[in-house]
């Protein structure tokens, strides 16, 4: 692997970057990036102080320093490996009815047209998976089919943690009633892929090839995972939601504001950082603006970035 420091996303040829881990392709799709919340509400344990005393480095990919905002990325990555097309979550959707939720309530963003210009189709898509069945990692497993929600990809099977399929689905009373929102999430973008068959559940851990493991990593929600890629001498772990910024490696104690089981949450964080800096996995959170992917170092009780990875844009 070569790394170099690569600079925020702002341009359309941007939003389309592929590198090359071992035998495997990877593909990011990045709808957008932008300040999207106050920093003190995405992690409420993390200081003032901790954003403003490392603004050289979370400035200006990670933190807004004018409006104390986070600055988030919604992207999916996409894998070549063995001959298969994986797509690591699904983004928000278009089109769906999310109250209480405004950047992600009746969307119209360009997800399809991303994956075209990355030189797929959707029936070209082997497997999707979903680290976890929040709205912004499910959205376009379906689309709207003359007013029935339906497969994005008609030819994939659909991994989903079987402990937030529970949790989640019906059987749980959708996430225990706890937001109205969870019940349209759950009907338009997870229970269609049950209906097509296309649905797999899983729970510890699930092979997808010789490259491709997942693994739980709950905390977040019951089935929150994590999924490793061991390719030729090069590793990478792509996290989901375990870290929201950049902030939660240095202090792995503090929770985004959506973990549901905090010190499991923590604990998980701490087991999945830890082994990415002993073993120099690729670290690829869901959110990271910036070149997205970075190594991780340990320092004390925390862990700070190492060099972040190359990817080159692909040009439409």
């Amino acid at each position: 692997m070569t790394f170099l420091k690569v600079e925020h996303v702002t341009t359309e040829d941007e939003r389309v970057q592929m590198m090359v881990l071992g035998d495997v392709e990877v593909i990011r799709l990045v709808e957008w990036q932008k300040p999207f919340a106050p920093a003190s509400g995405i992690v409420p344990e993390a200081t003032a102080e901790v954003w403003q005393d490392n603004q050289d480095w979370l400035a200006p990919d990670h933190w807004d320093p004018d409006s104390g905002w986070a600055v988030l990325a919604l992207q999916t990555w996409v894998l070549r490996s063995g001959g298969r097309t994986v797509v690591v979550d699904t983004g928000a959707g278009n089109g769906r009815e999310r109250p209480g939720m405004p950047p992600f309530h009746r969307c119209q963003g360009d997800f399809l047209g991303l994956l075209a210009r990355a030189g797929i189709r959707p029936q070209d898509v082997d497997v999707v998976v979903n680290t976890h069945l929040h709205v912004d990692h499910v959205g376009w497993n379906t689309v709207d089919a003359e007013g029935e929600w339906v497969p994005t990809f008609p030819n994939a099977q659909y991994l989903i943690p079987a402990a937030d399929d529970f949790h989640y689905g019906p059987d749980n009373g959708y996430g225990n009633g706890l937001q109205v929102v969870d019940r349209m999430i759950y009907e338009d973008s997870v229970a269609p892929v049950h209906r097509a068959g296309q649905a797999v559940l899983w729970d510890g851990l699930h092979r997808i090839d010789e490259h491709l493991t997942l693994e739980s990593a709950p905390g977040h929600t019951p089935g929150s995972s994590v999924l490793r890629l061991a390719s030729k001498s090069d590793r990478a772990v792509f996290v989901g939601d375990l870290v929201h910024s950049p902030v939660q490696l240095l202090r792995p104690c503090c929770n985004s504001n959506a973990c549901l089981d905090p010190e499991q949450a923590v604990a998980s964080r701490r087991r999945i950082l830890q082994r990415a800096a002993d073993e120099r996995e690729l670290l690829v959170p869901a959110h990271f603006g910036g070149a997205g992917a970075v190594e991780v170092r340990q320092a004390g009780d925390g862990f700070v970035l190492g060099p972040w990875a190359a990817a080159k844009s692909v040009n439409p």
